[in-house]
This record gives structure tokens, C-alpha cells and sequence, in this order.
């Protein structure tokens, strides 16, 4: 069981308790939030709070989370555009939309069971019996490449080079705007949002995260960029993009809730994977096309100059 800690804001001042909640944790659901209170979960200043409970603001609220209920991965004839395979890894080419491994609301047709099915046995128990092989994650609605471990000792090597920053990934995305530097970095320490978290945000005394950027080209009101991860914190790129002031376009979580342009999720696509073989230590450089949906989104900019 996990406990946490839920500190309101100015903000919050007149909210239910159930949606403040559900608000304030990751893939919690408010019939969920309910419950808990309904469980004496929630407690504050040691006295459990009802699910109606008005938020005045300023109080901090203890959450007892349960233990999550396992989630049985079963094997799934799901097709994988294979970018590279060996004995020791596999990698693909996950298209936007994909889950990377099954979770409450999404239970089944992820790369976790795509991969059981393809690979059977053959993956590390590493990430255990609900991410086997999965090194290393991308959202849902990014496309790109993505590393799968088929035995112990390549998971581990690899989850070395993620460490030491010999794995190294780059990814191209279009930002809303006009980048004005041809590139830079963005060395800013990231964390939960203190305002919502279900997001990331630049938070002093976060994690240190690092994002190295560069301009392909120009279109009227987007950038098409190049961005190298340094470190691998959860939503980097798009963060440390709308923290620029020019976030990702198609991300209605850091960016607009309106936009220009519908792209069903951000315009980001992992694009080059370098580590060394955990068999004999070779330097791997794989590189995928960009898809269609990205191309597609180039050439209407590029008809607009």
C-alpha cells in the first residue's frame, strides 16, 4: 500500500473531495477517488474525509492507495513493424496509439502483448510479469522506436546505458511557433505538476532532465525539430518544449486545448536508437522512417509557405 500526501491550493477552494482527487492522481478515476473515501482512505488531520467533502484550501490530505491488482498480459497476434532482431534484443517501430504495456483502461492490445505473443518465452522477467522485456517506455501517442530485452542479462545492460546515458535516443517533433535559435538546450529539473499530477512540470529541486534541440526547418507558425534526450524523465520533451513557450503540436496536455490542426495526440516520433550490444558490446545506430501521419502534417505546412 502507498501513501501520499495531497496538499490543496487557492485554486481548489470549493471542489468535491472525489474530484479533487481524481484530479490530483495518475490514472485514478473519481467512481475510484469514491471509493476510497468511502474506505476511510483519505484521512485528514488523522479523521477520514467524506467523498462530498468541500475543499477550503490549503489542507493536505493522506491517501492510502491500494495495491494494484495484477494484470494478467496474455499473448496477442498483434502485428510489430520489427526495425531489428537478435537472441538478446528486439526492436520496433511502436505506432501512436499503441499502449506500451497494459494498465487499468487498457488491458490488452499493447506492445507488452504483441511481444509475448512474438517472442513467447523469450524475454526478460526483468520488468516483471507486467512489462517483461520492456526497457524503457514511450506515451501512448508517440511514435517511434522502442527496445525490448529477451533474456536478463541484456535487460540489465541496457538499463546500465539508460543510467549512464550510453543509450541515446533522438526524436523529431514540430512545435507550435517560430523557434528563433537554431538550437539549444534546455537543462531544467522536472517533477509531478504541484498543481495537477497527472502532469510533469519544471520543478526546482525535480529531477534533473536535459534536452538538447535543433532546427530542421521552418513553416508558417511551426518548427520542425530534432531533440536529443540527455536524461529520459517522463513527457522530457514535451514538457521542456512548452516550457520554451513552443510546445508540441497535437499535445493538448502541454500545450492548447484547442488547436489549429487535429493530430490525434502530439507530433513526436522517436526516431534514432544508439546503445552497444549487450552480447559483445558493438555499437547498435538504428534509425526508422518518420510515418505518415508526420509527413503527412510536413507537406500541409509546407503547401501554407
Amino acid at each position: 500500500m502507498e501513501t501520499i500526501f495531497l496538499t490543496a491550493g487557492a485554486e481548489d477552494r470549493g471542489r468535491r473531495l472525489d474530484q479533487f482527487l481524481a484530479d490530483g492522481v495518475e490514472e485514478l478515476t473519481r467512481s475510484a477517488a469514491q471509493r476510497l473515501a468511502e474506505e476511510q482512505r483519505v484521512l485528514l488531520d488523522g479523521r477520514p474525509m467524506k467523498k462530498n467533502y468541500k475543499i477550503t484550501g490549503g489542507e493536505t490530505l493522506e491517501v492510502s492507495l491500494p495495491d494494484p491488482e495484477p494484470i494478467d498480459a496474455v499473448p496477442q497476434d498483434i502485428p510489430l513493424d520489427i526495425v531489428y532482431e537478435d537472441g538478446d534484443v528486439l526492436v520496433i517501430n511502436k505506432p501512436k496509439g499503441m499502449v506500451v504495456h497494459p494498465a487499468p483502461g487498457n488491458p490488452d492490445g499493447t506492445v507488452v502483448n504483441a511481444v509475448l505473443y512474438h517472442c513467447g518465452s523469450s524475454l526478460s522477467g526483468i520488468g516483471g510479469a507486467f512489462r517483461p522485456g520492456i526497457v524503457h517506455r514511450i506515451d501512448k501517442d508517440t511514435s517511434g522506436l522502442l527496445i525490448v530485452a529477451k533474456n536478463d542479462r541484456a535487460h540489465l545492460c541496457l538499463s546500465a546505458q539508460l543510467k549512464d546515458h550510453t543509450l541515446a535516443r533522438t526524436y523529431e517533433a514540430v512545435v507550435i511557433g517560430t523557434l528563433k535559435e537554431d538550437r539549444g538546450t534546455v537543462d531544467a529539473p522536472l517533477d509531478r505538476s504541484p498543481k495537477d499530477r497527472k502532469k510533469m512540470a519544471v520543478v526546482p529541486g525535480g529531477r534533473r532532465a536535459v534536452t538538447h534541440y535543433e532546427v530542421l526547418a521552418r513553416y508558417p507558425g511551426y518548427t520542425h525539430v530534432r531533440c536529443r534526450l540527455e536524461t529520459g524523465r517522463t513527457h522530457q520533451i514535451r514538457v521542456h518544449m512548452a516550457s520554451l513557450g513552443h510546445p508540441i503540436a497535437g499535445d493538448t496536455v502541454y500545450g492548447p486545448a484547442r488547436q489549429k490542426y487535429d493530430l490525434q495526440g502530439q507530433c513526436l516520433h522517436a526516431r534514432e536508437l544508439t546503445f552497444l550490444h549487450p552480447a559483445d558490446g558493438r555499437k547498435m545506430h538504428l534509425k526508422c522512417e518518420l510515418p505518415g501521419y508526420f509527413t503527412d502534417f510536413l507537406n500541409k505546412l509546407g503547401r501554407s509557405i
